[in-house]
């Protein structure tokens, strides 16, 4: 679900990846620090359905990550910052028009990353537009790979898994409009949870 430094309003707003060492459970945040990361989620009934085929592989992350397309991955940011990033946010959803997001078949990052996941054959362009939006001003940061729109169903198993996934999630299909996004936190169970919810609001006609 960095670049230090980001302006918002002209006060400097320090952002960066979140690393394993910074997770709940593994050392813990500094006082004052949250995780967040930002995504379209999958609506029901194909978000649901797909974490449990997830879950199926043998993801432990499974019942901690509801099934979403990414739009900025995990990232601290300092907790006075978030009255700014929320409405940032909210301005990024403002003259958005929904857009139709096709689900088809499977791909993977293998042998970059251990991953499978479901391909988007339809709204690759607005998510890439949306995604240009959300990882700017407070939210601006470096990323560790290219921005590709995806759904991931396996991530950090074993080949036989990632294999497995890969072939069942083959003819896989789903048709959906995207309407918003959400902004999500990374609570100290570990489980990513919404927090806010942003409509797209279309520019007003004539």
């Amino acid at each position: 679900m960095a670049a230090d430094g980001a302006v918002n309003g002209g006060t400097p707003t320090a952002v960066r990846a979140a690393s394993a060492q910074d997770a709940p459970g593994a050392g813990g945040r500094p006082p004052g620090v949250r995780t967040i990361g930002v995504a379209i989620p999958i609506p029901d009934p194909y978000g649901p359905w797909l974490q449990r085929m997830r879950a199926s592989f043998g993801d432990p992350l499974a019942d901690a990550i509801p099934t979403h397309i990414t739009l900025l991955p995990p990232t601290e940011i300092p907790e006075s910052a978030l009255d700014a990033v929320i409405g940032h946010l909210a301005e990024a959803a403002r003259g958005q028009e929904p857009f139709r997001i096709r689900l088809r078949g499977t791909a993977t990052f293998r042998p970059v990353s251990p991953v499978v996941f479901v391909a988007l054959a339809e709204g690759i362009g607005g998510c890439e537009r949306l995604h240009s939006r959300v990882v700017s001003g407070p939210l601006e940061r470096e990323l560790s790979f290219p921005y590709h729109p995806h759904v991931t169903v396996a991530h950090h198993l074993p080949d036989e898994a990632l294999d497995r996934a890969f072939k069942e999630l083959a003819d896989y299909r789903a048709d959906f409009r995207a309407d918003g996004f959400a902004l999500y936190e990374h609570g100290a169970d570990g489980v990513w949870r919404p927090v806010n919810d942003f409509a797209f609001r279309p520019p007003r006609r004539g």
